[in-house]
């Protein structure tokens, strides 16, 4: 590659995406596996600073409201399994303080909680990460998770039923509101509403605090939040989006899209139906690719990050990560399918793979190491130093907060003079 090549190609964004002791079902079976500290704050701190040893630019944490399951709407009474889990905010938030540059992004289930509670813990971690904070909000169309709260009832429908695009444009429709409502509470408190004057005993400057007034379908939140307003002023918003309803959550709402293609066509294909989304959501609106609210101006919020997810299973010397897959199915007794691509290679192959696809105009990739910590070792201490040796991966941090990061601007709070 020429220095013309490297010149004109974005960065490459990396993250990885944690989660139990790896995605593999059978990955707890593993020898470097850690199954007796799955649920210690030590394990994951462990994994986070990996990730930052290895420059990665955030790391996700994933969550749900029921146990885990492989069955899509119902559990699954699987007892070979990781079952049981954290809270990923806490997470999070507990590992913030142990790292100084990776950003933290954990899962909020946005269908069973409601924004102001999620505008306030983003804002906290916010606030004790020194501004490395995004969620990932995710809906949730089980029965199972709607018992646990006794609000709403949730409906079993099958993909092929009629009912099933209703009520699932129905949860990214409240969703939508939901990212709204998160984003003017973090507003809802102007950068200087703090004064902190001794002398005149002000601490707050009251005229400087807002009420949202928000009122929708879903939601009538009055604000301000009790929070000052987050050091990024808007922690990053990401959602994982497999097709067009869930795409659209994406181009009106989100800083970062996680898609699953299978090839660089069709994230090709996936892109630029996002763009095309985000364009009419901004002619709709007029305001931006985010929902607008009356009177207040909103600056037009840049086209979402788009990432692939990809399952890796990564080794050093050829079929060594191939081997290891089909002897974790043969343990599970199955072959492992996922809804992103698998991967099974080496570093360098996996590289090729990456530079390959990022023409198509992907900004980077969130990977799911199949089995931790060894996939997530073979990222940071093999993938990452060979995009280096290709000048595609940073050598080093750049910016001190994840909107920095990604190469994302600060933006000014909405109810500011």
């Amino acid at each position: 590659m020429t220095p013309a090549d490297r010149a004109d190609r974005p960065p490459l964004h990396l993250a990885v995406a944690l989660d139990g002791a790896g995605w593999h079902p059978a990955a707890w079976r593993e020898p470097l596996a850690r199954p007796g500290d799955l649920l210690t704050a030590g394990y994951w701190a462990s994994l986070v600073t990996e990730a930052e040893a290895g420059l990665l630019d955030f790391v996700t944490f994933e969550d749900s409201l029921s146990l885990q399951s492989m069955r899509r709407l119902e559990p699954d009474g699987a007892t070979d399994q990781v079952r049981g889990r954290l809270d990923a905010v806490l997470i999070a938030a507990r590992v913030a303080p142990l790292t100084r540059h990776i950003g933290l992004v954990p899962t909020v289930i946005v269908t069973h909680t409601e924004p102001f509670h999620t505008s306030k813990a983003i804002a906290t971690l916010d606030y004790v990460s020194g501004g490395r904070a995004g969620v990932r909000v995710r809906v949730s169309s089980r029965p199972d998770e709607a018992a646990h709260f006794g609000r709403r009832a949730v409906a079993v429908t099958e993909p092929r039923d009629a009912a099933f695009l209703d009520t699932v444009t129905g949860l990214f429709d409240e969703a939508a509101d939901y990212v709204e409502v998160i984003r003017r509470l973090w507003d809802s408190w102007e950068d200087d509403a703090e004064i902190r004057d001794v002398a005149t005993g002000r601490f707050v400057d009251r005229g400087k605090l807002h009420y949202i007034d928000f009122e929708g379908r879903w939601f009538a939140v009055r604000g301000p939040s009790i929070t000052p307003r987050p050091p990024q002023g808007q922690p990053l918003v990401a959602a994982l989006a497999h097709s067009t309803v869930p795409y659209q959550l994406v181009a009106r709402s989100a800083d970062l899209g996680f898609v699953t293609p299978h090839d660089a066509a069709q994230a090709a294909q996936i892109i630029a139906e996002i763009r095309a989304l985000e364009a009419d959501a901004q002619q709709s609106t007029g305001t931006g690719t985010g929902t607008g609210w009356p009177g207040t101006p909103l600056e037009p919020r840049p086209g979402a990050a788009v990432l692939a997810d990809l399952v890796v299973f990564l080794d050093e010397g050829a079929g060594v990560a191939a081997a290891r897959r089909d002897r974790l199915d043969e343990r599970w007794g199955r072959a492992y399918r996922s809804d992103a691509e698998i991967f099974a290679g080496t570093p360098g192959e996996l590289a090729d793979l990456l530079l390959d696809w990022q023409a198509s105009g992907l900004a980077g990739y969130r990977l799911r190491p199949a089995a931790l910590p060894h996939d997530l070792a073979q990222i940071t201490r093999g993938l990452v130093p060979e995009l280096q040796r290709r000048d595609a991966f940073r050598r080093g941090y750049e910016g001190s907060t994840l909107r920095q990061l990604l190469r994302l601007g600060r933006p000014a709070s909405r109810y500011a003079a």
